[in-house]
């Protein structure tokens, strides 16, 4: 029974796999888009507070670990201190009416949608033009970037911060800046801004944006005092008010950064609470904070000295998270200036758009902005290749097929191999019968002869492992491109399938929609009964591949075999309909690739025999 046991285990880790999967990453996708829908919701609804008390530069405020003593630097977040004329927190205001408060420079772009506040020049105002909350286009467009004193503020800064024992009047927050000129933000037109603090200094701010999602800002200083001054630019991205994460041990949500040498760092908003502050030199780097579909992200200069600080800290009840960095210092003589220019990408993640920045604007390794995961070096090509085919045909289930069957044609001499060494065993199975009642007692013996009858016949009883096993890192990678990647997202493939990265909308329970009941609204067992019809179809395949097999004689394996598709038609009910799309088809490929390699080495094909012994008990009722 050494075949059998071999294939019991070959089934038992596919199972194990899948169950571990579904344990660590697994939470349905209807929690995923629960959990989506509750966090627009909170953007508009959590609390947060007034304009101007947000984390920003302010004297006195706690300088970043290792930093020269500067006065100013940028604060960890919602540091407590509150600058003299900023109002204290209190209840948030509609997004519409904060951004109406102060006036504002437009930003119109392809993309982009949304304004620059002239107090604080702050961009805080973004709506990402090519992408709505649900997949009817009418629906509102996501919003990324909102101001402080709405619910839920994200926003990018930058500036100046003076150094220690000698205070200057640097822009804030509050700072009241001038366009110079009219019009808006947009591709090919930039927009000044400046502002002089009557004692000397002048500061013009130039702010560009391009047809994708960077923004390049030059902010630039000119003494015409009669002392010199020291001054330190900085820029930050500060997020208050804990988002709505999935919890997806295979996703990162949270503070983010590749710091030069130190590599990349993903921390959650859950660690960065329990540590208060991780600060870091580096060079070469860019941070952030990121969704799984969009982010903000300072992309200094390349040759940079920084000091990069991940932060959390609170503005009265609500919790805020900041990553910033503190440039280094510049001394300008009197009628000297100074300047620093830095990058901010502020929307999708869109694969080529994060690739062609890190190419264009040299950011180093700012593909890592997508969380590919430990099996990069399979789910980027994986990803690629499946892109590739959807700009041939147009649908990316289409690509998905297609690159499934490259992926058998790669792997065929394997399963070639493989499925032979099952022929050869199913060919001598009356001789490995003889040998168990030739020593029916003895296992010791029943073994050695077994082991020797397949060196004899060049049989590997590991072989039937191989096809289940070899399928798993693509499965693995699969299901990271369809889970993390945004060129996913509300993809369509053909009928009821709207969205390739969400379950199947239909349910057997309610007959594929026939009634008008709801399933999932039964009170825990509801996401258990939203098992759709291309789930159904992966069981079928399933099914049709372990019937190609001979019936176990052992009556636990063979009720294991029996209830294994069922089992994982459940599991895989609330995973991406394109994943379960995938899995059908390699099952049905592997049907047809096992039988004709069966047929061409003289095995006998199960499969119809063990249809019609299903079938034909169950019109005797036994």
């Amino acid at each position: 029974m050494t075949d059998q046991k071999n294939m019991l285990l070959a089934i038992l880790l596919s199972a194990l796999v899948l169950i571990a999967w579904q344990y660590f990453f697994g939470i349905p996708q209807m929690e995923k888009q629960r959990q989506d829908a509750l966090q627009r919701a909170q953007q508009q609804t959590q609390q947060q507070q007034t304009p101007g008390t947000g984390a920003q530069p302010s004297a006195g405020a706690p300088p970043v670990a290792g930093a020269p003593p500067v006065a100013g630097a940028p604060p960890a977040a919602g540091a407590p201190a509150t600058p003299p004329g900023v109002a204290v927190p209190g209840q948030p205001a509609a997004r519409e009416a904060v951004i109406a408060r102060t006036p504002r420079v437009v930003i119109d772009t392809p993309r982009l949608r949304g304004s620059i506040a002239l107090t604080g020049a702050r961009i805080d105002d973004l709506a990402l033009a090519s992408y709505h909350e649900t997949i009817d286009p009418r629906s509102p467009s996501i919003v990324l970037l909102s101001p402080s004193g709405s619910a839920h503020p994200f926003y990018a800064e930058f500036g100046w911060v003076g150094a220690a024992g000698n205070p200057l009047k640097l822009p804030d927050a509050n700072t009241p800046w001038k366009q110079v000129g009219t019009g808006a933000l947009a591709v090919g037109r930039p927009v000044t801004l400046v502002w002089n603090n009557g004692e000397g200094l002048e500061f013009r701010r130039l702010i560009a944006v391009d047809d994708k999602y960077l923004f390049t800002i030059e902010d630039a200083v000119v003494n015409k005092g009669a002392e010199p001054v020291t001054v330190y630019p900085y820029g930050l991205i500060s997020r208050h008010g804990t988002p709505q994460t999935l919890g997806y041990y295979i996703l990162h949500e949270g503070l983010i950064g590749f710091l030069g040498d130190q590599g990349l760092q993903e921390v959650t908003y859950k660690t960065v609470e329990e540590k208060k502050t991780m600060t870091f030199n580096a060079t070469n780097a860019w941070m952030g904070i990121t969704d799984k579909y969009w982010a903000a992200a300072l992309l200094p200069e390349k040759s940079a000295k920084l000091q990069v600080r991940f932060a959390a800290g609170s503005a009265g009840t609500t919790k805020t998270y900041q990553t910033d960095y503190l440039g280094e210092p510049q001394t300008l003589a009197p009628g000297a200036s100074g300047s620093t220019t830095t990058r901010v990408f502020a929307g999708a993640k869109e694969v080529a758009i994060v690739d062609g920045y890190e190419k264009s604007q040299q950011v180093n390794r700012f593909d890592l902005l997508i969380d590919w995961g430990w099996f990069y070096f399979i789910t980027k090509p994986m990803f690629t290749l499946i892109d590739y085919f959807f700009r041939l045909v147009g649908n990316f289930g289409i690509a998905i097929l297609i690159v499934t069957v490259i992926i058998k044609i790669v792997f065929f001499p394997l399963a070639n191999k493989s499925y032979a060494s099952m022929a050869k065993m199913k060919a001598v199975q009356p001789q490995m019968q003889t040998i168990r009642e030739r020593y029916p007692d003895d296992k010791v013996k029943q073994q050695q002869a077994l082991m020797e009858l397949y060196k004899q016949e060049k049989i590997n009883p590991l072989a039937g492992c191989l096809p289940i096993v070899i399928q798993i890192p693509v499965f693995f990678s699969l299901y990271k491109v369809l889970f993390v990647t945004i060129e996913m997202r509300h993809a369509p493939f053909f009928g009821w399938i709207k969205d390739l990265s969400a379950p199947d909308p239909t349910t057997l329970f309610n007959l594929f929609g026939l009634l008008p009941w709801d399933p999932s609204s039964v009170p825990v067992l509801g996401s258990f009964l939203m098992v759709g019809a291309w789930p159904i179809v992966m069981g079928i395949t399933m099914w049709m591949q372990m019937k190609l097999n001979p019936t176990p004689p052992d009556p636990t394996q063979k009720m294991i075999f029996d209830w294994m598709p069922l089992i994982f038609t459940f599991m895989l009910a609330s995973f991406s309909a394109g994943l379960v799309i995938y899995w059908a088809w390699n099952n049905l490929l592997s049907v047809i690739q096992q039988s004709a390699i069966m047929r061409r080495n003289g095995a006998k094909i199960e499969l119809w025999d063990n249809l019609k012994s299903v079938f034909s008990k169950g019109r005797t009722g036994t």
